[in-house]
């Protein structure tokens, strides 16, 4: 039998040593960053439940929106709500619905399309579709926040028991809403599973007593029947009603809002006994497929159901814009159909699980933007702590609830471009990847076709929507900007760190001689490529610069991905003559890896080319692909380095410390 080949040895880097990782000096600091330990994008242990547990948690978004959806529906379309709303679930069970089962078994850990969207467009064009995505997906987090509040708010101060005490304090109530969820999150929040499912039951069996008690009140009022009949022939007949009510379901956009919530909750969901750890879990896959259609079937019956009791039970002085039902017209139905004390109960309901909305919406903020900016090296360190981004995104908030006037039908349109996006860009992350999956099994694409009509249906939805409520769109590309600007400059500001994860020793002649290199103070001479010139490198550094010992000729190749901010390198040393021979693969920068590899190296001294060129280009090069001018750029990234060590500038290294290296930069 063949002995077994020793596999590669990984050295475990540090902890990045930057000043943005010192303990912060104050109590202030201690405790803003406290708790963000995982927050380098690696999977957290969650405990587990059943589907049909989890179902509540991704409930209390979706099924929350029927606190303002038949209103707004009412408003965007009028008697043909119901018919727009049949529009609405269709696309919900035959687009919405295929696309978010078939993410399922592309995104298992939670991460939804923008994961998928990440490994399908890499480099730099598939950074900015990321950021550009997550531009979208602050606008539906941030504005699920502020608009479930402000309706919240509007159900409170409508509520005749209520409105004599808070009279018309829409806005502050929306506020105060707000911070009591800051509140909340920073003082941590985890029984997210428990609290869901004691709200969204509740609420759903409320909304069922009153959209019940509407049929029944149709049945007994006929005229109600006739009434939306004569609406309806003022907006034609026959096919004409079929084509308007096509046209208007993309105003009713919320209503598909929950499956990228649907999604990612996976990781809650409890699997099979046969899931493999590290393997595809088919079990949570067919769990959480069983979660996505029970939650859009639940959500498809009470959108129809409660858009015909609107629409055919409320009159139009009641929901237009300012009216009485105007943003809570299933709760006019329950106030004016079952009394006062149970509109009060429905009233709690609702505010309590459009509250609760709010949560779930920064609980996915928290989570999404950790997960993407840190890694990507475009946010500070403090970003993968949860309590100075809760701050930041309650300031966020403060300003759109002031900016609206936490007035709930103006932020529909904002609301639905941003669900809208997520769930286009979900269709396109599918149906690449089935156009790739087709490609490298050498067979024509054509499970794909139907996820490229179901593409253009959400295309003109989203384009439609963006036409006939612009403010949305102004709105995400505030926030795609601003996350393209903060970004950008945080990747500056962060350029030169280490960026480096770990390096491995790719072959076990590579450890044995790693040992060797770092028992000796050698010099380390970066070449653009390993080649005969060694000896005459090793020739003329002894002649001009008196080298003693052996040499360390290191060289550094760089991933094929140049957007990347961190990697794993491989080494493989080898001997030349007295000297070493060092490659480098798989580095993000250059002149980073180099340094990098020189503090573990520690080596007496190190010699760097200059290039002389243009230094505005080589500052380009280098923070877009890696390359520059290395040999300043690895001085600078020293310096930084040295500057955050405990003795830096305090009184001599007692004997035997190690000494820093001279830097010696040589013009080519």
């Amino acid at each position: 039998m063949a002995a077994a080949v020793k596999q590669p040895t990984p050295i475990t880097l540090p902890a990045l040593p930057s000043a943005d990782d010192a303990p912060p000096a104050t109590p202030l600091g201690r405790w803003l960053l406290k708790g963000g330990e995982h927050a380098d994008g690696t999977p957290h242990e969650h405990p587990q439940f059943p589907w049909y547990k989890v179902i509540w948690l991704t409930g209390v978004d979706y099924f929350s929106t029927l606190g303002y959806q038949p209103g707004i529906a009412l408003l965007a379309a009028g008697a043909i709500a119901p018919l727009a709303t049949i529009a609405l679930v269709i696309v919900t069970l035959f687009a919405a619905l295929p696309i978010y089962l078939s993410v399922t078994r592309r995104s298992y850990l939670g991460h939804g399309s923008v994961s998928m969207l990440e490994r399908l467009l890499p480099g730099w064009a598939g950074k900015l579709f990321v950021l550009s995505l997550l531009g979208f997906a602050s606008t539906d987090f941030v504005i699920t926040m502020t608009l479930s509040a402000a309706d919240a708010a509007a159900h409170m101060v409508e509520n005749p028991y209520l409105h004599p005490y808070l009279g018309d304090q829409q806005l502050g109530l929306t506020l105060g809403l707000l911070a009591l969820l800051g509140v909340v999150f920073l003082r941590g929040f985890n029984e997210a599973i428990g609290v869901a499912t004691w709200i969204a039951v509740p609420y759903l069996v409320l909304n069922a007593y009153v959209v019940g008690q509407g049929m029944v009140e149709i049945s007994h009022h006929p005229e109600a029947w006739a009434n939306w009949e004569r609406g309806l022939s003022l907006k034609g007949t026959g096919p004409g009603l079929v084509l308007a009510s096509i046209l208007a379901f993309p105003k009713l956009a919320l209503g598909l809002s929950g499956f990228e919530t649907g999604v990612s909750v996976m990781p809650l969901i409890k699997g099979a006994k046969t899931d493999v750890p590290g393997g595809v879990p088919h079990g949570r896959i067919a769990a959480t497929r069983k979660l996505l259609v029970g939650a859009a079937v639940i959500m498809s019956g009470f959108l129809i159901g409660s858009s015909f009791v609107t629409s055919l039970l409320i009159p139009e002085e009641a929901w237009q814009d300012g009216g009485e039902a105007s943003g809570r017209a299933l709760a006019w139905l329950a106030h004016h159909y079952s009394g006062d004390v149970f509109g009060t109960v429905y009233d709690a309901s609702t505010v309590l699980i459009l509250w609760f909305a709010g949560a779930s919406a920064m609980a996915a903020m928290l989570s999404l933007i950790p997960r993407y900016l840190p890694r990507f090296g475009m946010a500070p360190h403090w970003v993968g702590s949860p309590r100075p981004l809760i701050l930041v995104l309650m300031a966020i908030d403060v300003v759109v609830t002031v900016v609206f006037d936490a007035d709930v039908e103006a932020q529909g349109g904002a609301y639905a471009t941003g669900v809208l996006a997520l769930i286009l860009s979900a269709s396109v992350a599918v149906t690449l990847a089935l156009v790739r999956e087709a490609k490298e099994e050498r067979r024509v694409p054509y499970l794909a076709i139907p996820f490229v009509v179901i593409t253009l249906v959400f295309a003109y939805t989203f384009i439609d929507n963006v036409i006939e409520r612009p403010d949305g769109i102004i709105i995400s590309s505030i926030f795609i900007l601003s996350m393209i600007v903060i970004s950008a400059i945080s990747r500056y500001q962060r350029a030169t760190e280490f960026r480096v994860e770990k390096v491995a020793l790719v072959t076990p002649e590579s450890e044995a001689l790693w040992r060797e290199i770092q028992g000796r103070r050698v010099s380390l001479v970066a070449v653009k490529q390993h080649d005969a010139r060694h000896s005459v490198i090793k020739r003329r550094l002894k002649q001009y610069y008196a080298v003693d010992g052996a040499i360390a000729f290191i060289h550094v190749d760089l991933t094929q991905d140049r957007s990347a901010f961190d990697s794993t390198v491989g080494l493989r040393i080898a001997r030349l003559g007295d000297d070493f021979r060092i490659s480098v693969t798989n580095a993000t920068a250059i002149a980073n890896t180099i340094a990098y590899i020189s503090e573990l190296v520690e080596p007496r001294a190190v010699f760097l080319g200059l290039t002389r060129e243009n230094p505005v280009g080589q500052a380009v090069k280098y923070l877009l692909w890696g390359e520059g001018e290395t040999g300043i750029l690895v001085y600078q990234i020293l310096l930084r380095y040295w500057a955050t060590l405990p003795d830096d500038g305090e009184a001599e290294s007692p004997p035997g410390a190690q000494e820093r290296p001279r830097i010696f930069l040589m013009s080519d």
